[in-house]
């Protein structure tokens, strides 16, 4: 069994790691003020950015599902990996060597299941790659050749051959100290009647790495009429490799994409690799699946949904490539982004097209594309006849509810308009208003309207249940409240700027705070040793705190408060003493109006010794108010 990872190692990991360069190999971020970074958030679906990372703090959070932590708990949650096989991972990267406080350290046995896998990917990588030279791989490199990639080209994408034999690889990997189990876990190796034989033999291969670069899986060419295989065979599902979420070339081209607001979908390996060598370093492919869901929210998060940005894609004029395009289309409405399509001409792919006619040609092709929602409603229409009023009015039935569909007001009434010219009805208004219908029914009906085929739809749930917070103990906030948001502004002061607000912050109790959540934090805050530890040993003050937090709840309003930003672009002493002083004063208040009360009920015939020791508790209340009013922090 593993043995637990030193303290001090996990310490020195966390800090080693940037935790936005680690978000950012899933995500685009963007300046949040602050000296923080924001984007959408890659662990529920949004459509402006909530997910906010602090570098200075190495913590993240998001507003809208609050999701937060550390980077060790951002790669645990977004690649589902344990603690030890995470901060394992994050070491590799940062070239620390772990120690182990439990029978030392065996690395064949220590790492996770999927570090473990993901190294095997990574020397089966090298390992194909190397066979390409080889004087069998000849036909491999033929096929390459014939399709207009060179040497340097396939070292660029990592290409490879898998040697015709029985168990190459297996036999390889065994000498690396992986087991029979770990290379069929893999997918790299299969069950033969003697054991694990390669499961990639006699094929031309392309590494599949996931958004962060690590190969996860691989697509093999069938390269031999004697090979009774599909054409392309892919590494099966696993628990590093799902098809429906990976798309071929990310890695390469995800910086790209974050610049330019824009990606290209095309359909193959070889098209990838055309379109980027012609100067289109945008494109990305599926594996051998079709492009849905998973994908969409891979290009999201890079595109960060403004208002240009761009999702082309491009397929085969043929029925095949139309019947994709459409299918493409159903998902339009996940897209913020612009979608279009791109038709290659006479039916070939990117790679045909590059070969034939060059570079420009492939780059002609992108700058040529026709807006997606244009295409689909053309493919439409073209089953009716507009020739006849009948024809138009059964192809505006049909093409209206696609049109109200559309979520972004401005571009429905544009496309409404676009769609009357399509139709060939000269009464432009009379389209813009039956859309303009249909919308308003959607609306009416919760949502519920006609869809794209004229049946029922949903639309996303309203934006303040989308954004709603998880529940806290006690009663929900209020951040209205004067009086809740100064107590969150000095909470966020005790986390973010400790020794502005220290020692009289330690002095406050927590019935001083009138939200629950912010009495447990504040709580929390006292339980790690105050905030005067954060101005003695700043650098682990922030996950002390977290470390002290009874729960997960109170640990994610930490956080949260430890990533938002201070509502002042000078945060200073005085800014400071006017929370505290406020919070105080509050408190003091509301002691004030207690007392009263208690004064109140004793009446004219209550013990004269309590009431005059009331009376008292009164005075000193209201003195202390008065000065903290007159003279501020000074007071306190």
């Amino acid at each position: 069994m593993a043995g637990r990872i030193n303290d001090d190692d996990v310490k020195a990991v966390r800090d080693a790691v940037p935790i936005d360069a680690v978000v950012s190999e899933y995500l685009q971020l963007r300046n949040a003020g602050g000296g923080n970074l924001k984007g959408l958030c890659p662990f529920h679906d949004e459509k402006s950015p909530s997910f906010q990372v602090s570098p200075s703090k190495g913590l993240f959070h998001c507003f809208g599902c609050q999701e937060g932590g550390d980077t060790i708990a951002f790669v645990m949650k977004i690649d589902h990996l344990s603690f030890s096989e995470t901060v394992e991972r994050l070491a590799a990267t940062a070239g620390i060597t772990l120690r182990y406080e439990e029978g030392g350290y065996n690395p064949s046995h220590q790492r996770g299941e999927r570090i473990r896998l993901v190294e095997a990917h990574k020397i089966a990588a090298q390992f194909y790659v190397e066979q390409l030279d080889g004087p069998e791989a000849e036909i491999g490199r033929k096929f390459l050749a014939e399709r207009g990639f060179d040497q340097a080209a396939a070292q660029h994408f990592g290409v490879g051959y898998s040697p015709a034999g029985w168990d190459h690889l297996t036999r390889f990997l065994r000498g690396k100290g992986f087991s029979d189990k770990e290379l069929t876990l893999s997918g790299l190796s299969q069950e033969g009647r003697r054991g694990p034989i390669d499961r990639f033999r006699g094929r031309l291969m392309w590494p599949i790495r996931d958004i962060t670069g690590e190969v996860v899986g691989f697509g093999a060419r069938k390269l031999r009429d004697d090979d009774n295989g599909p054409k392309y065979l892919n590494t099966p599902e696993t628990a590093i490799y799902k098809k429906s979420q990976v798309l071929y070339g990310i890695d390469l081209a995800k910086k790209e994409i974050a610049r330019t607001s824009t990606a290209v979908v095309v359909e193959g390996y070889t098209d990838v690799m055309a379109c980027h060598l012609a100067g289109v370093t945008t494109a990305i492919a599926t594996c051998g699946t079709a492009f849905g869901g998973d994908h969409i929210k891979i290009l999201r998060r890079l595109l960060m949904d403004n208002a240009t940005a761009e999702v082309i894609f491009t397929f085969d004029g043929d029925a095949a490539g139309q019947k994709a395009a459409l299918r493409a289309f159903e998902d339009d409405q996940k897209f913020a982004a612009e979608t279009s399509i791109a038709i290659t001409p006479g039916g070939m792919d990117p790679c045909e097209l590059r070969l034939a006619e060059g570079d420009p040609a492939v780059q002609k092709l992108v700058e040529t594309r026709t807006p997606l929602f244009e295409f689909a409603i053309r493919h439409m229409v073209a089953r009716h006849n507009l020739e006849t009023p009948a024809g138009r009015a059964a192809a505006l039935d049909e093409a209206a509810p696609i049109v109200a569909g559309i979520k972004n007001g401005a571009i429905q009434h544009e496309s409404a308009v676009q769609l009357a010219g399509i139709l060939g009805i000269l009464d432009t208004q009379f389209v813009v208003k039956r859309v303009a219908q249909l919308a308003r029914w959607a609306r009416e009906r919760g949502g519920r309207g006609p869809d794209r085929h004229g049946g029922p739809s949903r639309t996303p749930a309203p934006y303040e249940q989308q954004r709603a917070p998880q529940a806290q103990a006690g009663p929900a906030l209020n951040l209205r409240s004067p009086a809740h948001r100064t107590e969150r502004e000095l909470l966020k002061l005790a986390l973010q700027h400790p020794d502005l607000v220290s020692p009289a912050f330690d002095a406050y109790g927590v019935d001083e705070f009138t939200a629950p959540p912010y009495a447990a934090v504040r709580q929390t805050i006292a339980e790690a040793g105050g905030a005067e530890q954060g101005t003695r040993d700043s650098p682990d003050y922030l996950a002390r705190v977290r470390d002290a937090a009874p729960n997960d709840t109170v640990r994610a309003m930490v956080t949260e408060l430890a990533v938002e930003a201070v509502h002042s672009r000078t945060v200073d002493e005085t800014y400071a003493g006017f929370q505290l002083v406020q919070v105080r004063l509050r408190a003091v208040d509301r002691r004030i109006r207690d007392v009263q009360g208690t004064l109140a009920r004793l009446g004219q015939h209550g013990d004269p010794e309590q009431g005059a020791a009331v009376q008292n508790e009164l005075w000193v209340l209201q003195q202390y108010a008065q000065s903290l009013r007159n003279q501020g922090a000074d007071a306190l």
